[in-house]
């Protein structure tokens, strides 16, 4: 038998469980891992400049491309605390990382020791599975199951503590015979199926809600083959967004409160029938459930058994792997559209894209300051199908889902149900870690901008190219849209004269120099025409000097953009609207 470290077995497991990539910040107790990792090869390590930042990197990794885990790595302590934000936000949109964590010595836990803290105790509730491995021979069985459990039911994140005396115990381990464990994954029976079928073909005006589990497991091309047979509109949800492309004629727009088509929520208000696939009724997508679930019959298929009924009941539920039912539906449709037994679906479909080419917004504004719908209107004319968009949350990221355009599945990168500030910097340098070959183009507010700003060194240090998109209002826009419900504008101004840039006015942080200093290039951008030279200057800048690259645009100070507050039949339009194919030029269904 082959005896070795803890910490050598462990990043020999890495290795074999297809790992190839990781990011961290090493430390103290942690040390011993890293020159494991160091002697063994075969696992590039990036170094982040805060440890959160590694996990979001370890999330926009895993995002990329099928079968991914980003793997984190952080010394005790702070380093673990700094992580939790990852974990919650990968555990959130069923994301598996790994969160590899250094511990105190097993002696010194409980005792107030140096960074000693209980990490497993605080990540619990945001993992599939966080454990502090106390017996060194237990370490290999631990990360076993730390991947089965990542990859099997609904994805998550996992976390494994390990102490300075258990990593440096040596134990006997052959990593030549080891072997992963099978994953679970849920399987719809052909009955389930059958009955769902049987329902959706009794609906006059079916639609099909897809989320982010068809992303997940890689069935996008099974879910379109579906739609076609069957004729049936799609309603992609922010994280399923790409699974149908967006210039599909079976493509009905995004629902919801926030990142909508008013013409996908007029298609949903008309159906009579929903069959949801890997989706998780997220409140911004449904609004009020009394409006969104009246007059209307749901199925819903979920990975997660206890997914279905947690927002409200459907009349009917299949736990099943959203590839799994796919399949299954594609070959129960076939046979059914043999036996002549399938609907007509095309005069439904037709109203769904009668909509898409009248009920649009406008995004053509020649106004300066600039007004954001231009930047959005910009970007479709600069980057094209293949581009990989990274965003997570504020007006910028909700404007950006209503105006861009994504035609693939894990095109669109976002952080669903955590939104935490700051994500798309580091989400942004995983991306583009995981797909050098292609476009990356995050998408940030000024604030979320700021909050991990020196991550941009990162990309310098490591030269990984990408375009960042930011969109300067110089306020935390969002939030001052939701305060006028209180009538307050409170705390959310961020403007100030900067005594460095007075050519900047009220607008304070010069992100331009502040990029530069950080070793990326920068353009600002104050006039709407030059918007897409800037953006394909970024382009150009990108390929030459392999760093980030900002584009920062000078937007007017307050635009509310349109939401609802509660209902999905009252969201509010706060700008004018398209009356005419000029004024909303890049749609991908001219306006009629």
């Amino acid at each position: 038998m082959a005896r070795m470290t803890a910490a050598r077995a462990a990043v020999e497991i890495l290795k074999r469980e297809g790992v190839t990539q990781a990011f961290g910040v090493p430390g103290a107790a942690i040390n011993p891992f890293y020159a494991a990792l160091k002697a063994a090869g075969g696992v590039n390590h990036t170094l982040a400049r805060h440890v959160e930042g590694a996990s979001h990197m370890a999330e926009g990794y895993t995002r990329t491309h099928p079968g991914n885990i980003g793997v984190c790595i952080g010394t005790s302590g702070p380093a673990g605390t700094d992580m939790i934000t990852g974990l919650y936000s990968a555990s959130g949109d069923s994301v598996p990382i790994l969160c590899i964590t250094g511990q105190a010595p097993t002696a010194r836990l409980h005792k107030e020791d140096f960074q000693a803290v209980d990490i497993a105790a605080i990540a619990r509730p945001v993992t599939k599975a966080a454990t502090t491995v106390l017996e060194a021979a237990q370490v290999p069985g631990v990360l076993q199951q730390a991947f089965h459990l990542m990859r099997s039911g609904r994805p998550g994140p996992v976390l494994v503590d390990l102490p300075l005396d258990v990593q440096l115990t040596e134990i006997e381990f052959d990593p030549e015979t080891y072997q992963a464990l099978p994953v679970y994954k849920p399987t719809a029976g052909r009955a389930q199926i059958d009955k769902a079928l049987a329902m959706l073909c009794a609906a006059e005006r079916p639609l099909i809600v897809a989320g982010g589990g068809i992303v997940n497991a890689d069935a996008a091309e099974l879910l379109v083959e579906f739609a076609e047979l069957t004729g049936v509109p799609v309603v992609p949800t922010l994280m399923g967004w790409g699974t149908i492309p967006d210039d599909h004629r079976l493509n009905a727009g995004m629902v919801g409160l926030q990142t909508s088509h008013r013409y996908g929520n007029a298609t949903f208000l008309e159906s009579d029938f929903v069959l949801g696939i890997g989706n998780r009724w997220a409140n911004r997508h449904t609004g009020g459930l009394d409006v969104y679930t009246e007059g209307r019959t749901f199925v819903h298929i979920d990975i997660e058994p206890t997914q279905i009924g947690r927002v409200f009941a459907p009349d009917y539920g299949i736990a099943s792997d959203a590839g799994a039912a796919l399949e299954l539906l594609v070959t129960a449709a076939r046979e059914a559209r043999e036996a002549g037994s399938l609907p007509d679906r095309s005069a439904w479909a037709e109203s769904a894209q009668t909509r898409r080419a009248t009920l649009q917004r406008r995004t053509h504004f020649p106004d300066t300051p600039i007004k954001p719908q231009r930047v959005y209107e910009e970007m479709n004319r600069a980057f094209g199908p293949d581009t990989r968009y990274v965003s997570t949350i504020g007006l910028s990221q909700i404007a950006g889902a209503q105006m861009l355009h994504v035609y693939k599945p894990r095109h669109w990168i976002n952080c669903g149900q955590a939104g935490p500030l700051g994500w798309t910097v580091p989400a942004a340098l995983g991306v583009a870690t995981a797909d050098p070959g292609c476009e990356v183009v995050a998408l940030s507010g000024d604030y979320d901008f700021q909050f991990m700003i020196e991550e941009l060194a990162v990309g310098a240090q490591h030269r990984i190219p990408y375009v960042h998109v930011l969109v300067n209002n110089s306020y935390l826009g969002l939030i001052r849209q939701a305060q006028r419900a209180f009538d307050i504008d409170f705390q959310v101004n961020l403007e100030f004269e900067n005594l460095n840039a007075p050519e900047l006015g009220v607008y304070g942080v010069d992100h331009v120099r502040v990029a530069e200093g950080l070793g990326c290039k920068a353009i600002r951008v104050t006039d709407p025409e030059q918007l897409l030279p800037a953006f394909e200057e970024a382009r150009k800048l990108a390929a030459e000097h392999r760093v980030p690259v900002v584009v920062e645009a000078i937007l007017e100070r307050v635009t509310n953009i349109s939401m609802g507050a509660a209902d999905i039949d009252k969201v509010n339009e706060f700008e004018d609207l398209a009356t005419e194919a000029g004024h909303a030029p890049t749609a991908v269904v001219p306006m009629a």
